[in-house]
């Protein structure tokens, strides 16, 4: 029986997400089994199933608690005492960004250039950052209003800014089935109940906001939607700002990876005066140099900056700046049209290496979603890869409701040098060309 997995995946997506947190304790097990109205025998075997993924170690007369650290692997693709392979996390950093970066920075680390950024900034920031930011972030023919831009100090605080606006604490999201894994634990945090909405090869199906309870608001990723690879075609996303007018509902647009296809214009190009756009530079440029952005809809600014205060979610003076700087000289630009060749390059990669095996991607995308070949689980696949020194996100991480999530894993393809990622793909592609019990998973 797959119930007890089902379940099992569940509380995967609720450590991955946050929502429960390293060195918390689970319930007793008999207390967990009443809750969920399963038998205590199921129940334990959801226990060990999680202890079995690495998740969860058990004490005894003390119970089971979250992993602090992650279970030692043995490095398979790498020399003596190096890392694992990440394909689970996708930060793209390129060789040459540092010092590109630096040469960028020479004015304003003078004494009298450095003076305004020691200062605090509101969440309006400066009239430079907004006329940068609105030149740099517009595309496909799309050009935010300088005068409705806001700043944060990432893309995470600019989402849970955008959230703690339009839905109220005890109100419901609608978010995407399989969505980004930390709106799960931004919503839990801000005690709003996500809705997962179907999706198809088209993306969220409009339908589905019809027959959902009633919403406050919809999470999306029209672009390179992480982790499927989708971009919405311009038809589903007609259909999609209908059916929001309709219900009078707003949107908000996840664009953090839409950088990577400047040909297309955001879902807010169709409708602008429901959408709150969030974006940031920790995919553009890199998470440790990062701003984020949001794109209010006319008369919802003060709103969103409300939001932004009352969050403490504001962006750092000299964050600000410098990111203000790279936007105007071109530095940033320069970098980002140097990702996209990276990303197409990667992608061209993962292809080649995982043939004959089929998977799912946007050719522009930094990232691809793999659904595994029987009998393949998505547990058993991470367990398999783990063990040889590469990690890899399963489905679970995303699923969004009690659904069983698919058997499939994401790719994070950004972060590991080029002949890395190739050996990575490899042993990957074998792995699943074999069973579970061949790799002494099952």
């Amino acid at each position: 029986m797959d119930d007890y997995r089902a379940i099992a995946d569940e509380l995967a997506a609720d450590i991955a997400s946050g929502r429960l947190r390293p060195g918390d304790r689970l319930p007793p097990l008999r207390r967990y089994a009443r809750r969920r109205g399963i038998a205590a025998s199921t129940a334990g075997r959801v226990y060990r199933e999680l202890t079995r993924r690495g998740l969860t170690v058990g004490e005894v007369g003390r119970g089971t608690f979250v992993r602090t650290s992650a279970p030692a692997t043995e490095p398979a693709l790498a020399e003596p005492g190096g890392a694992r392979i990440d394909l689970e996390l996708n930060f793209p950093v390129l060789r040459e960004q540092p010092a590109r970066l630096a040469a960028s920075l020479q004015h304003l680390l003078r004494a009298e250039a450095l003076a305004p950024s020691l200062q605090a900034v509101g969440v309006a920031g400066t009239a430079p950052a907004r006329q940068a930011a609105a030149a740099h972030l517009a595309r496909g023919g799309w050009t935010p209003d300088p005068r409705q831009l806001l700043f944060a100090g990432n893309g995470r605080q600019a989402i849970a800014a955008a959230i703690a606006t339009l839905v109220p604490a005890g109100e419901r999201l609608g978010v995407e089935s399989l969505t980004y894994p930390l709106v799960k634990g931004i919503a839990a945090r801000l005690g709003v109940t996500l809705v997962p909405l179907a999706m198809d090869e088209h993306g969220l199906v409009p339908a589905a906001i019809d027959a959902a309870p009633l919403l406050r608001a919809v999470y999306l990723q029209p672009a390179l939607h992480n982790p499927l690879g989708i971009t919405m075609p311009g038809p589903r996303r007609e259909q999609l700002a209908e059916t929001l007018r309709r219900h009078d509902l707003f949107a908000i647009e996840d664009a953090i990876y839409g950088f990577l296809r400047t040909d297309l214009s955001p879902f807010a190009a169709l409708a602008p005066e429901r959408t709150i756009v969030v974006d940031s530079l920790s995919k553009r440029l890199a998470p440790g140099l990062t701003v984020g952005f949001l794109m209010t809809p006319e008369g919802r600014t003060q709103d969103v900056a409300a939001a932004l205060r009352s969050g403490t979610w504001t962006a750092a003076r000299f964050a600000l700046d410098a990111a203000t700087r790279w936007m105007a000289d071109g530095t940033a630009a320069a970098i980002e049209e140097e990702k996209r060749r990276d990303a197409a390059t990667r992608q061209s990669l993962a292809a080649e290496r995982l043939a004959p095996h089929t998977h799912q991607a946007d050719p522009h995308a930094y990232h691809l979603w793999w659904q595994l070949p029987a009998p393949w689980r998505a547990d058993t696949f991470v367990a398999a890869a783990a063990r040889r020194g590469i990690a890899v996100t399963p489905s679970g991480a995303f699923a969004v409701g009690p659904a069983h999530a698919p058997h499939a894993v994401r790719l994070a393809l950004a972060s590991p040098p080029l002949d890395a990622l190739a050996d990575a793909l490899d042993v990957l592609a074998q792995l699943a060309q074999g069973t579970p019990e061949d790799a002494g998973v099952d």
